[in-house]
C-alpha cells in the first residue's frame, strides 16, 4: 500500500522535498551529471540498439515542434510591438520584457526531449525503444537549430555556428551518448562471454535493476527543485514578467503534451521494438493497442523537456532571466507526469 502510494506520487513528493529542503539539497548540484548518466545507463541497458527505428510520428513531432517554437517567438514579438505601438500596457510590460517572454516561451518549445522521458514513458505503458530513438533525434536537431536560430533572436550574443554547435554537442554528448555507448558495450561483451562459455544466454537487465532509472530520476528532481527554489528566492524579477513566464510555460506544457498525444494516435508505430523484447522492456505497454502506446510515447516525446539544457542555453546565449520559463516548466511537466503516473497506477484508461 505505502510503496504503491509512493510510486504514484514520487515526482510530486520529490518536488516538495526539494522546495522545503533547498538550503541543504542545493549544495548537491555537482551530483546531477553522474546521476543523469547512471539513470540513462540503466534505461539503455533495457534496450537492444537494433530495436531503434525511425517512426512517422518522430518526423511529424519534430517538424511541428520546430515550426511552433519559431512561430511562437515571432508571434509574441509581433503582439508586443503592436501593444507598445498602440500605447497600451507600457506601465507593466515594456519592450525588453516582451523580448524576455518571447525567448523564454520559445525555449519551452524548442528544447529537446528530456533524457528521463523514456523512463516515464515506460512506466505509463509507452515504448521505451521508440522514445529513445526520438530522444537521440531531438537532441541532435537541437544542436543544429540553436546555433542557426539564436543569432537572429539575440544578435548581440555574437554566436558563431561552428563554436556554438560543438559547445552544445559537448554539453549533450556525455549525458546522452556516453551511457548509450556504455550500455551497448556491456551488452556486446556479455553476449560474447556467454557464447565463449557455450551458453545461449543473452544480456537482460533484471527486474530489480530495471526500476532503478525512475528512482534515480526522483533523487535528481529533488536537487533540481532545490536549485530552482534558491534561484527564485535570491533573484529580483519584474512580477509581471514572472507571472507571464510561469503561466505561459504552463500553457506550452499542456499544449505540447496534448499535441504529442494527438500526433501519436494519428501516426501510430507498427511495433514497440523487437517482439521478444516487449515483455521485458515494455511490460505495461502490453495492456494497450499500438495506437494507445504511440499516443503515450509521442506525448512524452513532445511534452517532457530537457529543462536543464534549456536553462543553460538561456543563460549562455539569450537574456538570462528568460531561463525562468524552462525553470517553471520543470514544475508543470513533473506535476503532469505525477498525475499520469497516479492514473496509470490505478490501471485506468491510457493516459
Amino acid at each position: 500500500m505505502i510503496k504503491s502510494f509512493l510510486d504514484r506520487n514520487a515526482l510530486a513528493l520529490a518536488m516538495l522535498v526539494g522546495v522545503v529542503g533547498f538550503p541543504l539539497f542545493r549544495h548537491l548540484t555537482w551530483m546531477l551529471p553522474p546521476l543523469i548518466f547512471l539513470m540513462l545507463f540503466f534505461t539503455f541497458c533495457k534496450i537492444n540498439p537494433m530495436d531503434l527505428r525511425l517512426r512517422t510520428w518522430h518526423v511529424v513531432v519534430l517538424v511541428v515542434q520546430l515550426a511552433l517554437g519559431v512561430g511562437l517567438y515571432y508571434g509574441i514579438m509581433t503582439i508586443g510591438d503592436w501593444i507598445l505601438a498602440m500605447g497600451y500596457g507600457q506601465w507593466a510590460i515594456g519592450e525588453n520584457d516582451w523580448q524576455i517572454i518571447a525567448q523564454g516561451l520559445m525555449l519551452c518549445i524548442l528544447m529537446p526531449t528530456a533524457t528521463a522521458a523514456p523512463i516515464i514513458a515506460g512506466k505509463l505503458g509507452g515504448s521505451i525503444q521508440n522514445l529513445t530513438s526520438f530522444t537521440l533525434l531531438s537532441n541532435v536537431a537541437t544542436a543544429v537549430i540553436v546555433p542557426l536560430f539564436f543569432p537572429m533572436v539575440n544578435p548581440s550574443a555574437g554566436i558563431e555556428f561552428v563554436p556554438a554547435f560543438w559547445m552544445i554537442l559537448r554539453k549533450i554528448s556525455p549525458l546522452l551518448l556516453g551511457p548509450f555507448i556504455a550500455a551497448w558495450l556491456l551488452r556486446i561483451l556479455y553476449n560474447v562471454h556467454q557464447r565463449k562459455k557455450g551458453t545461449g544466454k543473452t544480456f537482460t537487465l533484471s527486474k530489480r535493476w530495471a526500476v532503478m532509472p525512475f528512482y534515480v530520476w526522483v533523487v535528481t528532481l529533488v536537487i533540481l527543485m532545490a536549485d530552482l527554489t534558491y534561484t527564485l528566492i535570491h533573484q529580483e524579477y519584474s512580477y509581471w514578467t514572472i507571472g507571464v513566464l510561469c503561466i505561459g510555460s504552463l500553457i506550452t506544457c499542456l499544449l505540447q503534451f496534448g499535441l504529442g498525444k494527438w500526433i501519436g494516435q494519428c501516426f501510430p508505430a507498427n511495433t514497440r521494438g523487437e517482439d521478444y523484447h516487449d515483455v521485458l522492456i515494455n511490460p505495461d505497454a502490453a495492456h494497450y493497442t499500438m495506437a494507445q502506446v504511440s499516443r503515450i510515447t509521442a506525448g512524452q516525446a513532445f511534452g517532457q523537456k530537457n529543462t536543464t539544457l534549456a536553462i543553460w542555453m538561456a543563460q549562455a546565449y539569450l537574456v538570462p532571466i528568460a531561463s525562468l520559463a524552462p525553470a517553471a516548466y520543470i514544475i508543470w511537466q513533473n506535476l503532469f507526469n505525477s498525475i499520469q503516473l497516479s492514473r496509470a497506477g490505478r490501471r485506468g484508461a491510457p493516459v
